[in-house]
């Protein structure tokens, strides 16, 4: 227990210090949103891999996952890699960064507005972000119980969501973008070591690797022919393990938190370093997260039961991580809190600044005189206050979960994956890349993604099915639905664009031009000379040379003559 303790101070003392070291760059808008769009490729890697992987990865989706694919769940892990973070950087990196500092875009929202010309989009689409980011939110300290409860078994569980929530509120609150992305880059290296920690533990726990594979084989699935089924390929269910590749990697495509750190970055180059960074940060944590998670039927007399029987998937990284040596359990507990902290940080200023630049600020700039209208200091004000304001209901939400078990709050989280990719993936996508994408078709993928997730929903808390069998697995998941309600967009989008009315056609050209544009580095005046000089002697030597190839030449005619 102590040992754990001088880690969390040690760890709490670095966050606080990054907050008040980066709160110069929070002074305007643009510094507390973007970092003033000059966030260097490592920082927004970590940032970008941080804010993808939470404590609902290594604790929640690792141990079910893992429960039901056996090692076969690593595929998630490099899906999430590949799919989620560098086809993601090379796709949407570049055109993203580009588009939104010509049309001035600071959110999701925002992009929708301008791209599409249409501010009731940006309202719908704040409305969206609103209603469905919280719940994401406070699914964020799902699992810090039961882990925390392995060092701290005498501590209340409100008391680890609160020291979370106030810690992650001061320094974002103070730094912005910029003490967000510092802390993220902090929390992920934590997290790396971490992950191969534990790993190389749980190996020596069961005798080695090959032994834990072994061991693993024996274990029987009931429900597939196949045996040894848990070490198989594509383990005891491939269909249903592509579901949860294609929503867990492709729906980053679509989250606000998530392609708001395109934003940011700092330039072309940034990105292609940017790109490689963020991808083997994937492979590490996130495949080794559903790796880990695969081995934990070999724990099964240690996890928790539901009242029906079924294993209780919260408990089975705990189970897995409570045999370990001491070390190895502090270091997983720092962990999990870096993990869980760096989403809610991005979570909490993306829902703040959504609400307060594309809602609040228009609303209260309307027919005022230009010099009548917010200050940037009032606007990161406002910011502010909707960052406590979020952190305050995402931790309340939490509480009352986890005490009153209410059902509603839990099926919220867990369609709220895929309500925000289903409705934004495809509009966002086509609109980077597509000039005859049209407001009509974001509309309709808007009132898809919802639509979908609504009707997972009303069925999970009703406990009903469709009657027809492909609708009814379509539907007997989150997860599931998540995936049908992204490809469903994917097709929606073209579609409906090409049966409605278009965008004017200046406006669209204006609006991609800037991908026509050639942009000039800026040099320091050291580099300019050094440069110059660099050119100068180029071309004494070329000068030389040439002087040398006209003497050989008239050597050559004397010597015929």
């Amino acid at each position: 227990m102590i040992l754990t303790i001088v880690l969390l101070l040690c760890f709490f003392a670095v966050m606080i210090g990054v907050g008040m070291y980066s709160r110069g760059h929070a002074a305007d808008v643009n510094g507390f949103v973007l970092g003033g769009r000059g966030v260097g490729p490592w920082l927004t890697a970590f940032a970008f891999g941080t804010s993808y992987f939470s404590a609902v990865i290594f604790v929640g989706y690792a141990g079910q996952f893992g429960w039901n694919f056996g090692m076969s769940s690593t595929w998630i892990g490099l899906g999430n890699a590949f799919i989620g973070s560098l086809l993601a950087w090379n796709v949407l990196g570049r055109r993203t960064r580009i588009m939104t500092q010509h049309i001035d875009s600071k959110t999701m929202p925002d992009f929708f507005d301008k791209r599409f010309k249409s501010p009731v989009l940006r309202i719908v689409a704040s409305l969206i972000v609103f209603v469905f980011l919280i719940p994401y939110t406070a699914s964020l300290y799902n699992g810090l119980s039961s882990l925390f409860g392995i060092a701290f078994p005498d501590v209340p569980y409100w008391v680890i969501i609160l020291i979370m929530a106030v810690l992650t509120g001061i320094y974002v609150i103070w730094g912005g973008y910029m003490a967000t992305a510092i802390n993220d880059f902090i929390q992920g290296i934590i997290m790396l070591v971490g992950i191969c920690a534990v790993i190389a533990a749980v190996f020596a726990d069961n005798g080695g690797f090959m032994e834990t594979i072994t061991k693993l084989s024996k274990i029987e699935n009931p429900a597939s022919e196949i045996s040894g089924s848990f070490t198989s390929f594509l383990g005891p269910q491939p269909l249903a393990l592509l579901f949860v590749v294609i929503l867990t990697s492709l729906g980053t495509w679509g989250l606000p938190q998530m392609v708001g750190k395109f934003y940011a970055i700092k330039s072309e180059e940034s990105i292609k370093q940017g790109t490689i960074i963020s991808t083997f940060f994937a492979i590490v944590v996130a495949g080794g997260c559903y790796f880990l998670g695969g081995f934990g039927r070999l724990y099964a007399d240690s996890i928790k039961l539901k009242p029906d029987g079924s294993p209780l998937f919260d408990s089975i990284v705990p189970a897995m991580v409570g045999r370990l040596p001491q070390i190895i359990i502090s270091i997983v507990i720092v962990l999990v809190l870096a993990a869980s902290m760096s989403t809610l940080s991005s979570l909490v200023l993306t829902s703040s600044s959504t609400l307060t630049l594309d809602v609040i600020v228009p609303a209260a700039n309307k027919g005022r005189a230009e010099d009548k209208k917010m200050g940037e200091k009032k606007k990161v004000l406002i910011m502010r206050i909707f960052i406590i304001f979020f952190i305050i209901v995402s931790a309340v939400i939490a509480i009352l979960k986890d005490r009153f078990n209410i059902t509603f709050i839990a099926q919220m989280m867990g369609v709220s994956w895929g309500a925000l990719a289903g409705a934004f993936l495809a509009p966002f996508l086509y609109g980077l890349y597509w000039k005859g994408t049209t407001k009509a078709a974001v509309i309709a993928s808007f009132i898809s993604g919802v639509g979908i997730e609504s009707v997972q929903l009303y069925l999970s808390l009703s406990k009903t099915n469709f009657s027809g069998k492909v609708l009814s697995y379509l539907f007997a998941s989150s997860v599931r639905s998540g995936a049908m309600a992204m490809i469903i967009g994917l097709i929606i989008v073209p579609v409906v664009s090409l049966l409605t009315p278009k965008m004017k056609k200046e406006d669209v050209e204006e609006i991609f031009s800037c991908y026509d544009k050639k942009y000039m580095a800026e040099v320091s005046q050291k580099e300019r000379i050094q440069t110059e000089s660099v050119q100068e002697i180029k071309s004494v030597s070329v000068n030389r040379d040439n002087a040398a190839k006209d003497n050989s030449k008239k050597n050559s005619k004397k010597k015929k003559k």
